[in-house]
């Protein structure tokens, strides 16, 4: 199989571009418990990171035995806004190689274009996005489904052969695969490493490696 050089990078935004996923989780917890479903942070960290809302969602409902109530996280977003705005900060070593970057690059998440603007904006990310922002709500799937990247591969124009996409969830490596993309999964964070290796993938624990792998 020939390997094609990258033209494109296509980073997932939490977890990757923002350290926010310890942040999710935390509160998660205490929001779940509080709605009658109680996890532990290794089933929160399994299911829930980078999952699309659906199946969260489900999780949820499936675990306190009962639908959640249309708009139930509505007393609950400024609990998450206030953690986020007091802790969020940018992954480490993420600025270097955005800075290092030979070629184009963009961001694919399954937030929100608000959620996603946000933490950008929290973390001093935001200018180095304008315009080239993707989310799962431009789509008619979310990842694991390969749509979003292949629509953000469409959109900045290049083939998905050319594009890397650097992920730190089950679910958005599966989606690069499934799009037909290397994926880069990236294990500084909550993922276990054995969880995002398989075909097509490199796993790596430093953000700073990435430009040294990228290159390779």
């Amino acid at each position: 199989m020939t390997s094609h050089p990258v033209e494109l990078v296509i980073f997932d935004c939490d977890g990757v571009l923002v350290d926010s996923e310890r942040l999710y989780c935390r509160v998660d917890r205490e929001v779940f418990a509080e709605l009658g479903a109680e996890f532990t942070e290794a089933e929160l960290v399994e299911h829930f990171v980078g999952s699309p809302r659906e199946i969260w969602t489900a999780l949820v409902e499936e675990r306190r035995g009962r639908p959640l109530e249309p708009g139930w996280q509505e007393p609950y977003r400024i609990r998450y806004e206030t953690v986020l705005d007091a802790e969020l900060t940018a992954v480490e070593g993420i600025t270097e190689v955005l800075d290092a970057l030979a070629v184009p690059y963009c961001l694919a998440s399954n937030g929100s274009h608000g959620e996603i603007g946000r933490n950008l904006t929290r973390t001093g990310l935001l200018d180095r996005f304008e315009g080239r922002v993707f989310s799962a709500r431009d789509v008619a799937r979310g990842k694991p489904a390969p749509d979003l990247f292949l629509h953000a591969a469409a959109t900045m124009g290049v083939p998905p052969e050319r594009c890397a996409v650097v992920e730190d969830s089950p679910y958005g490596v599966r989606a690069a695969r499934a799009a037909g993309m290397r994926a880069y999964g990236y294990t500084g964070g909550l993922t276990p490493a054995h969880r995002l290796e398989g075909p097509g993938t490199v796993v790596f624990t430093e953000m700073r490696e990435l430009t040294g792998l990228l290159g390779g």
